[in-house]
């Protein structure tokens, strides 16, 4: 992966802007389950109070709170506070708000900063806790009895009918009620803070209900504002979640597109020798399908791998957060879901590599079964391409069927692991709420915070199962990507003399295939002269079309030096050479598009007259005149909707519009009637005179007018000179001749 990490380089800024998109959304996802929480306790439970601090309160319920405080807590409370009565500035704008102050005064909180907020919280509330308290006892007397202080001689229960205990606490002497405080405290200390807080709300609740406020459209007002705040969230969420699908997807498909362009160039600046190295059907899987794993991993990676950790890490703080008590809950699902990822993959990754070679054997039957299909049926041996595609296919399936099985078992397992932390979460948690350490709210809020834990882990897990095998892709792109062609060009490149004449010449050429024991070509000497024609003829295997394809250096001489116009070919960039070569195939191979499409593909800027000049020395205008489009008739791949014979008349059209100075035929006369291949190479001649003619042939007579032939045998010359000389001197261009034609028909 990291060899092909330049690549991401291009998108970085939209990565970094991903990053930024998904950590917001992180933010909002993880701000949600506390707003939920916040419904739950605030809005349901607390009846849309949210603060144990009251906003506004009766003076005679603070003067009966401010009993319950010390002389510092007492002027703290009233600080905080302003009277409002009738008559005050804002009577008018807060009579409306609340109607019991027509009645009597009233205190209204006034803006407070967070520390003073925090240092009023529990003075206030454990002084309405104490009022309330004793109020209830007012209403209950059986409640009475366990209010006593037992050290005082203060015994609700025991005081006269209609006694005010308020009033009685006002009177009674400091030292008394100082020991009232410091019991209250020591009931105080056994509660958690954020429950002695929730307890102070249903008091606050009795005194906006004294103070005429409803509590019903208070407590609407809080879950609807809440809840529209949980859909902004969620909106910003989902707008994030949008962008960084869009952003990721352009990202790797920028970066799969110049990873194929890439990958496209470098094919085409290989050599024979890389083609050797890497099957055709390799390099389409190569292009095609693992690009295609590593586009979807970028996807995945960016999508999930940077925001699955933020989601994870922000779940465990805010869950710990909540109550860290429970923190074991998370951890003991983690642990269960990673030992479950490591114990899969450790099955599965070997796999993975294998699955790549498997498409690449698969592809490679598919390939030859399709090129091939007239040999096949020729031949009757469809019954057996059929098993060999059989077999290459369910080694495929078999393999794919047993990762995907393996994968199978990783979300069934992995809702197991989230639905069972959830019951475990809700089992802890309520124990804690029955026992008032904890409220609901938070419980939900922390089941929420462990799902979220438990989910990135699963995005993880992801990753898991496309990395192995999008790691092996990556690593087949780079290695097409950082071989070094084996015929490069010079640094400083040379240029041909002017004007160019195309003499071709072999200096003690030798040549030996890479990794081969022995040279296929050895010591070769001679000399191709512009307006001659020079021919090469041999047994198979002589190394007649060896020779050909180191003039335009599709391989490198092994040693030696290949002359034009004195300078060494390895001395010219490869563009330039092949400027000056007219290069027919033993194969003739035409491009899907028209015929003068294909013509065109040596000169873009023909004229129609050139074309047709072509066409006429390569004897290809009658057919295509027959044809109703004429030039513009369609061709399809591979020029499979001609004949053979037409296939090569327009391969030699096409060379023959380069107008070069030099031209190779690589057998590009033996798909020709005799009657044709005269006719041909006569205009040949006429058209082309000033040009190096390079023909290997294996009929006599289409070589046996040639300026010179040169006769191959086992990689070595064996004769050289005109027909007549060498069926003099040279048994084996004899035996050849002699094997294809009478001696009447040498002679003439």
């Amino acid at each position: 992966m990291t060899r092909l990490a330049r690549y991401l380089k291009p998108f970085t800024v939209l990565i970094l802007l991903s990053v930024v998109l998904l950590f917001t959304q992180a933010m909002a996802d993880l701000s949600l389950p506390d707003y939920l929480s916040r419904i739950v306790n605030n809005g349901i439970q607390q009846n849309g109070i949210e603060s144990p601090i009251p906003q506004a309160i009766r003076q005679s319920e603070m003067n009966k709170a401010i009993l319950f405080m010390s002389d510092a807590d007492k002027k703290t409370t009233l600080d905080s506070y302003t009277l409002v009565k009738t008559g005050s500035a804002d009577y008018d704008k807060y009579v409306a708000q609340y109607p019991t102050l027509a009645k009597e005064p009233i205190y209204i909180l006034n803006n407070l900063s967070q520390t003073a907020t925090d240092t009023l919280k529990p003075i206030i509330s454990k002084s309405l806790l104490a009022v309330s308290a004793i109020e209830q006892a007012i209403a209950d007397p059986s409640k009475a009895a366990a209010m006593s202080s037992g050290q005082n001689g203060f015994d609700l229960s025991k005081l006269p009918a209609g006694t005010d205990p308020f009033q009685m606490l006002s009177i009674m002497p400091a030292p008394i009620r100082q020991n009232l405080l410091q019991n209250a405290s020591k009931r105080f200390e056994a509660m958690d803070e954020s429950m002695i807080e929730q307890a102070a709300i249903a008091a606050i609740k009795t005194e906006y209900t004294a103070l005429g406020v409803n509590s019903e459209t208070l407590q609407n007002d809080y879950v609807i504002r809440t809840g529209a705040v949980m859909l902004l969230i969620s909106l910003l969420s989902g707008c994030c979640t949008i962008a960084v699908g869009f952003l990721s997807a352009r990202a790797a498909a920028g970066m799969a597109r110049n990873l194929r362009r890439d990958v496209f160039n470098k094919v085409t600046s290989f050599s024979n020798s890389e083609f050797d190295k890497f099957s055709v059907s390799s390099l389409i899987t190569r292009s095609t399908n693992d690009i295609t794993q590593l586009q979807m991993l970028i996807v995945i990676m960016i999508r999930m791998v940077i925001y699955a950790p933020i989601l994870a890490v922000g779940g465990v703080i805010k869950a710990v957060s909540t109550d860290a008590s429970m923190w074991w809950t998370i951890a003991l699902a983690v642990v269960a879901l990673l030992s479950f990822i490591i114990a899969t993959f450790s099955i599965a990754l070997p796999k993975f590599k294998i699955i790549q070679k498997l498409v690449d054997r698969l592809n490679l039957v598919t390939r030859e079964n399709l090129s091939g299909m007239m040999v096949i049926r020729a031949f009757n041996t469809q019954s057996f391409e059929e098993k060999r595609f059989d077999k290459a296919n369910t080694d495929l399936t078999s393999t794919n069927l047993f990762v995907n099985r393996v994968m199978a078992l990783m979300m069934p397992f992995m809702m197991l692991i989230m639905n069972g932390t959830t019951v475990l979460i809700i089992w802890v948690g309520a124990h804690q709420v029955a026992e008032g350490n904890m409220q609901i709210g938070n419980m939900i809020a922390f089941m929420q915070y462990g799902i979220q834990v438990v989910m990135a882990f699963l995005f993880i897990s992801f990753i898991f199962i496309i990395l192995p095998r999008a790691s092996v892709s990556a690593d087949r792109i780079a290695d097409v990507l950082e071989i070094e062609p084996a015929i490069q060009d010079p640094k400083e490149p040379k240029r041909f003399p002017a004007p160019f004449k195309g003499t071709v010449e072999f200096r003690n050429v030798a040549f030996r295939y890479p990794g081969a024991e022995e040279d296929v070509l050895k010591h070769l000497n001679f000399t191709a002269l512009p307006g001659q024609t020079t021919a090469f003829i041999g047994s198979t295997g002589s190394g007649k079309s060896t020779l050909i394809n180191l003039i335009p250096r599709f391989y490198d001489v092994t040693s030696g030096e290949i002359l034009i116009d004195g300078v060494d070919i390895r001395d010219i960039s490869q563009h330039d050479l092949r400027e000056k070569i007219g290069y027919i195939p033993q194969k003739g191979n035409l491009f899907s598009g028209t015929i003068d499409s294909n013509l065109r593909y040596a000169d873009e800027n023909a004229s129609e007259d050139e074309l047709m000049l072509a066409t006429n020395i390569a004897q290809a205008t009658n057919f295509i005149n027959e044809k109703p489009e004429k030039l513009m008739t369609p061709v399809s791949q591979g020029g499979t909707n001609v004949s053979g014979g037409q296939r090569q008349r327009l391969s030699i059209a096409r060379a023959l519009v380069k107008h070069a100075p030099i031209y190779i035929f690589d057998d590009s006369f033996s798909a020709l009637d005799f009657k044709t291949d005269v006719v041909l190479r006569k205009a040949l001649k006429e058209n082309t005179g000033d040009s190096t003619m390079l023909i290997v042939a294996q009929r006599i007579s289409t070589i046996k007018n040639a300026d010179q032939i040169i006769v191959l045998d086992e990689g070595r010359i064996v004769g050289m000179g005109k027909h007549n000389e060498l069926m003099e001197d040279c048994e084996t261009y004899r035996e050849i001749a002699l094997s294809q034609l009478s001696l009447e028909e040498l002679a003439s």
